[in-house]
């Protein structure tokens, strides 16, 4: 289609250009017909073909002029369009059909550059904490509960410790009404000595409590 239109337009230019050799052709014949009526004659035909040649390439020019902004407005409103469309769709876009036959997690996933980020914000804050070695501090109020949580809190800490982190990525956002569940995959150290490394999965659950998200739950494999 591309070679199409760069065809047709290559035709345009050259029949443009054969008629405008057309008007040069008249005014030579009508130069050279003057010879029989004097210079007068001359100077008027030769002013009349010169005034018809100009008032049809600027009329070339304009149409020109009006294709290029016509293309250059419908090419904005596609592209505002488009962003419209972009902040009314949810902040994954596509997953990729093939899955981790392991964790049954997509392989990739497509991020809506206009998402709202903040829950990923506060998500990667706590991870960070938890590679800081500040997981004591992080999971401070798990620890003030007299229940599971704080047998669950002691575990994960001595698990960080064991197993340090070292980078992650998210893998897959997960809607669960009133949660919302971000997956990462992860690299740790096998060991505190720090001489080897694994990949593995960790997710971070936050939920909306009085218009702020904050971190209720963290999951790993160690």
């Amino acid at each position: 289609m591309t070679y199409a239109v760069g065809l047709s337009r290559r035709s345009l230019r050259e029949s443009i250009r054969q008629i405008v050799i057309l008007f040069r052709l008249v005014i030579i014949r009508d130069c050279k017909a003057s010879e029989h009526t004097g210079y007068a004659g001359f100077s008027r035909n030769l002013a009349k073909g010169l005034f018809l040649t100009e008032t049809f390439e600027m009329q070339f020019s304009r149409t020109h002029l009006g294709i290029a902004l016509g293309a250059g407005g419908l090419l904005v409103l596609v592209f505002l369009g488009y962003l419209w469309w972009l902040s009314n769709q949810p902040p994954v876009l596509a997953r990729s059909e093939e899955r981790d036959p392991l964790t049954r997690m997509p392989l990739s996933i497509t991020m809506n550059p206009f998402r709202d980020r903040t829950i990923e914000r506060t998500a990667a804050s706590f991870i960070k904490e938890m590679r800081d070695g500040n997981c004591r501090q992080a999971l401070a109020k798990w620890e003030k509960k007299k229940d599971y949580r704080k047998k669950r809190a002691d575990f994960i800490c001595d698990s960080e410790s064991q197993h340090p982190l070292i980078s992650w990525n998210l893998i897959e956002w997960e809607d669960a009404p009133p949660l919302i569940i971000l997956h990462y995959k992860g690299e740790r150290y096998s060991s505190p000595s720090q001489d080897a490394t694994y990949k593995d999965l960790l997710s971070v659950t936050e939920e909306n409590k009085d218009g702020q998200w904050v971190v209720t739950k963290y999951d790993a494999f160690y």
